[in-house]
């Protein structure tokens, strides 16, 4: 599990939802809150880009999706989403955790998490979300070590990309 010993992290928020040009899977594109220049694209899943895109568009649904579902159960519990945190990177692959605070004892729990799934609950909650610094160099690494060309031309699309671009994600 994470915490905050493992280093300082940076307040992100989601930017928006697209689609990989080239692979055809759904993008989360999170960036530093308030402007700042990091960003932290993170491929998903179907579904979960979906649980994602219904929050940001403030879509209300006539049945609880798990996201929803999952929030109410805290509610009903007297927990909250404290914050979520997006603390490794390995092999391509994202770990999150998600701090709760819990009823009456006020204790942080933390549970692991995909961040697809964190993002979602996040939102729901409107808890703050959290990239450690290490993760982000990491993630920039992973970049430039991956197909150059290919990673080249989703970064100047992202760098290019407008808010239209991002919030036009369809299943």
């Amino acid at each position: 599990m994470a915490t905050e010993k493992d280093g300082s992290a940076r307040r992100m928020e989601v930017q928006g939802l697209m689609m990989d040009p080239t692979s055809k899977t759904p993008i989360v594109i999170l960036r530093e809150e308030g402007g700042g220049e990091a960003e932290l694209p993170i491929w998903i899943g179907a579904f979960e880009a979906n649980a994602i895109a219904i929050s940001l568009e403030g879509v209300e649904v006539p049945r609880p999706m798990t996201h929803d579902l999952l929030g109410d159960i805290l509610l009903a519990a007297r927990a909250a989403v404290e914050k979520i945190l997006i603390h490794d990177l390995a092999e391509s692959t994202f770990f999150a955790t998600i701090f709760l605070k819990a009823g009456d004892s006020g204790e942080v729990v933390e549970l692991d998490s995909r961040p697809s799934d964190a993002i979602a609950l996040a939102l729901r909650a409107q808890a703050p979300i959290y990239v450690l610094e290490r993760v982000l160099e990491a993630a920039q690494r992973t970049d430039v070590e991956a197909d150059g060309s290919e990673r080249e031309r989703l970064r100047k699309w992202l760098e290019d990309a407008s808010s239209d671009d991002l919030g036009d994600y369809e299943m």
